[in-house]
């Protein structure tokens, strides 16, 4: 079996990406409980959800690439858009059923299994894109203990986006979401078991390559939210919509 070493710094850099976007999605999803039906409705779970989604795939991305597997390893395009569209998709679905009508302890468990199993999902998802020279399986106990931390995270993310006042309250409440996802993250990943099918190693292989990659991602996507950011800021509303009430 391999033995997997982590870069921290990119560690550190997936935890920042993952407050970042969590932060600005809590600003966003404020919106959603007193937006009008129709077009205004949709445009704010749409910003909310890339935020909160976009945030989680590339912190998943960035985390992957954190790891130096030992070999040279690629990612399969068709699945890795799959599995950026599962968490933007079930993020908003999420939304959907919390931050809209009455609430109730049913919807945000529903939702929050839903959105959860959807982040579970893409993580595998992307796990399953790495193209390498190796054979993957996983930890049976591990797996699973990751996808009921994804369920809780999602749980304690959807209450938090609807049941926060002050930007203070969002701001800290950012650093708890960041480290559920990490937490969930690299639960998955301590849950891989790999074993390499050609043993003759590439002597000119570095992880340099990854770290560049990841470096990339992290400015795409901290550009994105920053425009984002600034978008939730010029469209603050006066009173927030508490959806579990004061």
């Amino acid at each position: 079996m391999i033995e997997v070493e982590y870069n921290l710094l990119l560690v550190l850099v997936s935890y920042a990406i993952a407050v970042f976007g969590s932060y600005v999605g809590l600003n966003l999803a404020i919106r959603v409980p007193s937006a009008k039906p129709g077009s205004d409705l949709y445009f704010w779970v749409a910003l909310s959800s890339i935020a909160i989604g976009g945030a989680i795939w590339s912190m998943h991305y960035i985390g992957m690439m954190a790891v130096d597997m030992k070999m040279p390893v690629t990612y399969n395009l068709g699945m890795t858009i799959v599995s950026m569209l599962l968490a933007v998709g079930f993020v908003a679905i999420g939304i959907m059923i919390v931050g809209r009508g009455a609430s109730s302890m049913s919807k945000l468990i529903g939702g929050g299994v839903l959105t959860g199993l959807g982040v579970a999902a893409m993580h595998y998802t992307g796990m399953a894109s790495m193209q390498m020279e190796a054979t993957m399986s996983y930890n049976t106990p591990l797996l699973i203990i990751s996808v009921v931390i994804a369920i809780v995270a999602a749980i304690a993310a959807l209450w938090l986006a609807f049941n926060l006042r002050g930007t203070l309250q969002r701001f800290g409440s950012a650093f708890i979401m960041g480290l559920a996802v990490c937490g969930m993250h690299y639960t998955g990943m301590a849950a891989m078991e790999m074993d390499a099918t050609n043993h003759m190693m590439s002597m000119s292989y570095t992880h340099d390559s990854a770290i560049s990659s990841a470096i990339i991602i992290f400015i795409g996507s901290a550009i994105v939210l920053s425009l984002l950011w600034v978008l939730a800021s010029k469209n603050a509303p006066k009173k927030a919509t508490l959806v579990f009430g004061e």
